[in-house]
């Protein structure tokens, strides 16, 4: 049997996050999201023989990350050139397989708490799809069954049927896939592979497996990348410290602390909390509950970090506060920057996710910050707010809104913020030089 992972898609509505890195390749416990599913199928072993993997948006780094891994002589690569959907790229994927073998299929944006439960889904003898119970399913596609049989699986209703969501794990026969590949566009123009799905439920049984509330989330939101980390931090176990500690140090709770990582004195860490190689905490820095720092990383002195995730060598060198956020890599925070999480009000707080208000449903959510950002000194950024990759956000701003990418965010006043594009500030330094040369 062979597994597939769809890691083609673009991740518009995770951006900034996306505008550098793509979806597969967002960490989680500094492990990317695609290590993750690939060491889950290796998990099933005897039972798949070969891993293809759809690719896309930002290519070259998928694959340069798959040439790194030991998964790589079980793993083949396809390219979907363009976006056309899910069902598209199944179909690039099971080009030359036999039409009687079965396959895994697996989206991309996919985390499991446990993957005992792909087991379930891989050794069934029949189509196979995983469900997973949700609070609220407006945003999914929405499972229609008849006990364990699908009938229909119905994409983001007006009207509540079921709290059972598909959760982007399927087993089926490729002769199957094949013999439904006939389907119209979407309404959001796209070729879907639950469309596929519900003509094959048409004519004949597919399986409804049903996973553990709880113990399933799919990266399609910003503030997923928090709660997919929080859902593997809740598995840490113990405190396993690879790095050097600095006395006295105050540890609580389950943490991990890396190779090569140093933790300065006077340092607070309040577990649980996963602390990856070679990060340099403190001197009394606080590292509160679910907050996860990733290689290379700097948190430096009476900085205080909270369920937050830090990408790789993120610089927040003093006095600054990090709640409830994600910050990329290659960020530096300058002395005093504040990521606000909580309204005044204390209603949930929003953001806008491809020109729309979506509500989060936290009580407390701070800030995306893309990679590559500089933040000047007292600069306080607004629940909710994203800033774009490679944008400069000047000494004493407050951000009330969204920060596009390669932008400068200037302050004149308290209130009044200049915007320019750093591209324009760069030949306004350029001319300056020139003007200024002998």
């Amino acid at each position: 049997m062979k597994a597939i992972i769809l890691a083609a898609g673009k991740g518009e509505r995770l951006k900034p996050i996306t505008e550098t890195r793509p979806k597969p390749l967002i960490p989680i416990l500094c492990k990317p999201l695609l290590a993750w599913q690939l060491d889950w199928l290796g998990g099933l072993g005897d039972l798949i023989d070969e891993i293809v993997v759809v690719v896309g948006e930002m290519k070259d780094k998928v694959v340069e990350f798959l040439s790194k891994t030991n998964a790589m002589r079980r793993v083949r690569v396809r390219e979907q050139k363009e976006q056309l959907g899910t069902a598209d790229a199944v179909l690039k994927a099971v080009e030359g397989f036999d039409e009687n073998e079965d396959v895994v299929i697996l989206y991309g944006d996919v985390y499991l708490d446990s993957p005992e439960v792909l087991y379930r889904v891989a050794d069934s003898r029949e189509n196979t799809i995983l469900g997973v119970e949700v609070d609220d399913p407006s945003q999914y596609g929405v499972l229609l069954a008849r006990g364990d049989e699908l009938i229909k699986i119905v994409e983001k209703p007006g009207e509540r049927y079921s709290n059972i969501v598909n959760a982007g794990i399927y087993k089926m026969r490729v002769g199957d896939i094949l013999a439904n590949k006939d389907i119209s566009l979407s309404p959001r123009g796209e070729l879907e592979f639950t469309d596929i799905v519900n003509k094959i439920a048409e004519k004949t049984s597919v399986k409804v497996v049903r996973a553990m509330k709880g113990g399933w989330i799919d990266l399609g939101l910003p503030w997923h990348v928090i709660e997919a980390n929080k859902m593997a931090l809740s598995k840490l176990r113990g405190q396993v410290v690879k790095g050097s500690i600095e006395q006295p140090v105050y540890i609580s709770g389950d943490v991990y602390i890396g190779e090569e990582s140093y933790v300065k004195a006077f340092t607070y860490i309040e577990g649980p909390v996963y602390i990856g190689r070679g990060v340099k905490i403190g001197p009394t820095a606080r590292l509160r509950p679910y907050t996860v720092v990733c290689e290379g990383s700097v948190i430096g002195f009476s900085v205080e970090i909270k369920e937050s995730v830090i990408f790789e060598n993120v610089h927040a060198n003093h006095l600054s506060y990090i709640g409830d956020s994600i910050v990329c890599e290659g960020v530096n925070l300058g002395a005093g920057t504040i990521t606000a999480n909580l309204r005044f009000d204390e209603k949930s707080v929003k953001m806008r996710i491809k020109g729309k208000v979506v509500d989060s449903r936290r009580r407390k959510l701070g800030s995306v910050i893309g990679a590559w950002v500089k933040t000047g000194v007292n600069v306080s950024i607004m629940p909710g707010i994203k800033i774009g990759s490679y944008s400069w956000i000047y000494p004493g701003a407050v951000v009330k809104s969204d920060v596009p990418p390669k932008t400068i965010l200037k302050t004149e006043t308290k209130t009044t913020l200049d915007v320019m594009k750093i591209e324009d500030e760069h030949r306004r330094i350029q001319e300056e030089v020139s003007s200024s040369s002998p």
